[in-house]
């Protein structure tokens, strides 16, 4: 396999060979089915090679920071005089309470 560099791969993008061979065969099924290639289709293509996917929803720091805000307000509701099992099962019951709730927006 030869390397794939901007000057030969489809239309001088920085592709990989792997991309660049994905691209050329969709071309070529779309030839032989007398289509046409250049669609919003192989845009799309195009686009999610090159670009890298963005974060949803505000991507892993905001789940990190509302499941940590969740235990602080469910061992808020915990009273240091309780006995350990009994801490542990309010703490639990209360996580799930927050869980049932949602996250915070």
């Amino acid at each position: 396999m030869t390397d794939a560099t901007p000057q030969s791969t489809f239309r001088g993008l920085p592709l990989t060979p792997d991309q660049d061979t994905e691209i050329r065969h969709y071309i070529k099924k779309k030839e032989q089915h007398d289509a046409p290639w250049d669609t919003a289709e192989l845009e799309a293509m195009l686009r999610d090679m090159l670009e890298p996917p963005g974060d949803d929803d505000g991507g892993l720091g905001s789940t990190v920071d509302e499941t940590k805000a969740a235990t602080e307000r469910a061992t808020a509701s915990i009273d240091e005089t309780m006995e350990p099992i009994e801490a542990c099962e309010e703490r639990n019951a209360a996580m799930e309470t927050e869980g049932m709730r949602g996250p915070k927006r």
